[in-house]
């Protein structure tokens, strides 16, 4: 799996985040209780932005001079889904080829309080049996709308 390339005009900041031609979605468990929900929205989140910098806009002032980092221009949804139906957008994705950014995490990593002792489990699991908290796709408006066209909001 590759990572996708942004393009100077694939960053387009002066349009709405509907008119843009790049989509970034976070599928979460719905099933999961609030705080591990957020916490697994929060770490795919914070992958993204370390392997797409340029999906974060530029740093804002305030008119009181105050400084406000950049946020994603592009926006993000959080959509639910239960796992089974999380794991078959996963499988899909994955099957797209290399035009999508997938970040998933695995149930593994929230149980393991040791970085190192997660990618021990996560090596000694079959991709089959695992369970995912939360998927982020990022990619061509047009791809990631198919895949989870048919998710609604998180609420």
């Amino acid at each position: 799996m590759s990572t996708p390339q942004l393009s100077s005009a694939d960053i387009r900041t002066d349009l709405s985040t509907r008119q843009a031609k790049l989509k970034w979605v976070i599928v979460v468990d719905e099933t999961l209780p609030a705080g591990r929900l957020v916490n697994a929205a929060a770490c795919v989140s914070a992958t993204v932005g370390k392997i797409l910098p340029d999906l974060v806009g530029h740093d804002g002032k305030d008119a009181s001079g105050g400084r406000h980092p950049g946020l994603p221009w592009a926006g993000c949804s959080i959509l639910a889904a239960d796992s089974d139906t999380l794991r078959a957008v996963r499988a899909r994705a994955a099957a797209q080829g290399d035009e999508l950014l997938i970040v998933d995490m695995p149930q593994l990593a929230q149980t393991s309080r040791v970085y190192d002792e997660y990618l021990d489990r996560l090596a000694d699991t079959g991709g089959e049996e695992l369970t995912y908290c939360a998927l982020s796709l990022v990619g061509p408006r047009n791809r990631i709308d198919k895949l989870v066209g048919k998710l609604s909001l998180l609420r």
